[in-house]
C-alpha cells in the first residue's frame, strides 16, 4: 500500500478554494499510485475555531461529492478535514472517502482545553481497512494522548496516521513523542502537519514519517507545501516536488 500525506496551507475560511487545493494534492497523489491521502486537521476550513460553526457541513453536502467522484474513479481513499456538526454540537472531523463505499466521519475525541468552547468531542473511533492494513486516524491533540494510540492498538491498528495543526511548540513535543511511542510499541506512524497562519498561531509543518523502530524515514520543512508518500510494503519513503 502506497499512502501519502499532504502538508497544504489552507485559506481561512475559502471552502471552495481550498478543495481546489486539495484536488490539485489528490491528482498527484494518484500519479504516485497512492492508496490513500490524508490531509491536515480541518483542512477544508483551515483551522479556525471560531469560524467552525459557520462553516460547519454535512459530510453528504454536494459540495464534497468531487472527493467521491476521485475515490471512486481512481481507488483511492481521502481524508480531509473539516468542521461538522450544528449549532452546539460542532465537531472537528475528518470526512473519510472510500472507493465506491459510504462515506464515513471520524470526529476528534479528545479535546485540548481550548477548544472546549467551540467543540463537543466525538465518541467512537473509526479505522478502515487498505490492502489488508488496519488504520488508525487521530487528530491532532489527541495522537498525544497515549490512551489514544493505545486503544487504536487495542483494535489491531498497524499504522497510526496523525492529522494536526501545530505551531513549532507543538511541533517540538510532538518529534519526541512520535519516535518513542513508535519504537516502543512497534507501530510506523506519520503525521501530517499544516504550514502557514491559523487561528492565533502560525502551522509549522515538518511533516514526518517513522518506521516501527521509530527511525525518522522523511520529514518536510517548515514553511512549504509538500508531500510524502510511503510504501507500506518497502518501507520506504520520498518527497514529492509538487509543480503547482
Amino acid at each position: 500500500m502506497k499512502i501519502a500525506i499532504a502538508q497544504s496551507q489552507s485559506i481561512k475560511g475559502a471552502i471552495e478554494k481550498n478543495i481546489k487545493r486539495h484536488i490539485q494534492f489528490i491528482e498527484k497523489a494518484i500519479e504516485f499510485k497512492s492508496d490513500l491521502i490524508v490531509f491536515p486537521e480541518l483542512s477544508i476550513t483551515n483551522y479556525e475555531p471560531e469560524l467552525a460553526a459557520e462553516l460547519a457541513k454535512n459530510i453528504n453536502d454536494s459540495i464534497f461529492d468531487i472527493f467521491q467522484q476521485y475515490s471512486d474513479t481512481h481507488q483511492i481513499t481521502i481524508g480531509i478535514g473539516m468542521p461538522t456538526g450544528k449549532e452546539k454540537d460542532i465537531k472537528i472531523s475528518m470526512l473519510i472517502f472510500q472507493p465506491n463505499q459510504k462515506r464515513v466521519i471520524y470526529s476528534k475525541q479528545y479535546l485540548h482545553s481550548d477548544e472546549l468552547a467551540y467543540f463537543q468531542k466525538g465518541n467512537s473511533q473509526t479505522f478502515f481497512t487498505i490492502k489488508g492494513i488496519k488504520i488508525g486516524i487521530a487528530i491532532c491533540y489527541e495522537s498525544l494522548q497515549l490512551a489514544h494510540f493505545l486503544n487504536c492498538k487495542k483494535d489491531d491498528a498497524t499504522i497510526y496516521i496523525a492529522s494536526v495543526a501545530k505551531s513549532q511548540k507543538g511541533i517540538e513535543k510532538t518529534i519526541p513523542y512520535f519516535q518513542e511511542i513508535s519504537s516502543e510499541y512497534q507501530t510506523p506512524i506519520l503525521m501530517v502537519n499544516s504550514v502557514g497562519y491559523c487561528d492565533n498561531f502560525k502551522s509549522m509543518g515538518q511533516s514526518a514519517v517513522w518506521d516501527k523502530k521509530g527511525n525518522l524515514m522523511k520529514q518536510l520543512d517548515d514553511r512549504s507545501e509538500g508531500m510524502i508518500v510511503v510504501d507500506t510494503k518497502k518501507m520506504k519513503a520520498q518527497k514529492v516536488e509538487l509543480a503547482f
